[in-house]
């Protein structure tokens, strides 16, 4: 009964007509506002996969890093037990130092990445070769993937020419540094550059990658020590659950990070962009409130009447503030189904057509990604209901308060 009320009183025309402008007014207020928040959320939804999927290009799943020091020393057994780890689909050691590179006169200073033969199945650099190819193999001397940034600053040609990079590293060893002849603190070694990657500029003028015995022949280091362990789980499977057996395994000595934890800044940020803007544009569905209660309280007023007839028959004071409450209810919920509606229509045609263009042409992709993802709709949902009850409380309570006022005919 009080759902029919609520609704009769939306739909029914009124005797004054502002108060049918102003209750439209308020459900597409409503709607803008939900449009806005999910298409926003949604562009942010997709700039946050952008650069997951970048990122999944050079970073692993997982990764296992020491947790204290530089290095860590992985024996054969260690290895073993955690490939036998259910979820654990690759593993791939690594070894990261800095070190200055000379081409010639051009000299530039990078991070050399030495990997193994699996590196290619915990990561994606080798689909993102734009000159060239992945070879960090070493038959006829040890070979290099350069980043696009690399490249230039040293003026290597990756597919016309066989000129080798020199590679100077510091010695590990602190003694060395107390002699008088500084060429003896320094290892040296060559590589010969064989492909170019672009993933982005964090990673294209950074890293050089090459193979792991060539950087731990230059660092002195022991065999199985490496400074990470770069881990790709089974699809289907938790990371979660496969960093906790990780760690479980491998015990304190080591911290597994999962993706999202290895860039925890990026990430932070722009989770936190995504709270701001959303907090912002509430705001919207805020000012669409105070037309709701303008809207009800007016109603209020023209349906005294009714009020008193209702009380009169016994009707209590909940049973009135329910119906008002619905009737607020009603009204944010019909622009909220207008919104969800335009804003998966924007999506959609987004996403199919990119419709809005990134300027400049010098981004990876030409449109504003989207995704849509059920979290934000549920957020939006719940905001909306949050708004609506609260906007509603005041005339509905007004409308509860009435007193019985029958005139004798």
């Amino acid at each position: 009964m009080i759902w029919q009320f609520a609704l009769r009183y939306f739909r029914a025309r009124k005797s004054t007509n502002a108060i049918n402008i102003i209750a439209w007014v308020s459900v597409g207020a409503i709607a803008v506002g939900t449009a806005a928040l999910i298409t926003v959320l949604s562009v942010f939804n997709g700039f946050t996969g952008l650069v997951k999927s970048l990122y999944s290009s050079f970073y692993p799943t997982l990764k296992v890093v020491p947790a204290t020091g530089k290095t860590i020393l992985f024996t054969p057994e260690q290895l073993q037990a955690v490939a036998r780890i259910r979820g654990v689909a690759n593993l791939s050691a690594s070894i990261e130092e800095k070190a200055v590179l000379r081409n010639g006169n051009e000299q530039t200073i990078a991070v050399l990445k030495g990997v193994d033969s699996a590196f290619s199945h915990v990561a994606g650099v080798q689909d993102k070769i734009i000159r060239g190819a992945y070879d960090i193999s070493h038959e006829t001397g040890y070979q290099a993937v350069v980043g696009l940034g690399i490249e230039s600053a040293l003026g290597v040609d990756v597919e016309h020419s066989s000129v080798p990079v020199n590679v100077y590293m510091p010695k590990r060893d602190e003694a060395v540094f107390s002699t008088a002849l500084p060429e003896q603190a320094v290892n040296s070694g060559v590589i010969y550059p064989a492909g170019t990657f672009a993933i982005q500029q964090e990673f294209d003028s950074k890293y050089v990658l090459v193979d792991i015995n060539f950087l731990r022949s230059l660092l002195d280091m022991q065999p199985g020590e490496v400074t990470s362990l770069e881990i790709a789980v089974l699809p289907g499977f938790s990371e979660q659950k496969t960093k906790r057996a990780l760690q479980e395994l491998l015990g304190e000595k080591v911290k597994v990070q999962t993706r999202v934890e290895q860039n925890a800044t990026i990430y932070n940020v722009m989770q936190t962009e995504k709270w701001v803007v959303y907090v912002f544009l509430s705001f919207i569905l805020v000012i669409a409130a105070f037309n709701m209660i303008g809207s009800l309280s007016m109603l209020v007023i023209e349906k005294q009447k009714d009020i008193t007839i209702l009380k009169a028959m016994g009707g209590r004071n909940s049973l009135i503030q329910r119906i008002f409450l619905l009737e607020g209810l009603i009204i944010a919920g019909a622009g909220s189904i207008i919104g969800f509606s335009l804003a998966i229509t924007i999506c959609l045609l987004q996403q199919h057509f990119g419709l809005i263009k990134l300027g400049g042409g010098s981004f990876l992709i030409d449109a504003f990604p989207v995704e849509m993802h059920y979290e934000d709709f549920i957020l939006v949902i719940i905001t909306i209901l949050v708004i609506g009850v609260l906007a509603s409380w005041y005339p509905a309570q007004r409308a509860a308060r009435q007193e019985i006022a029958l005139k004798a005919t």
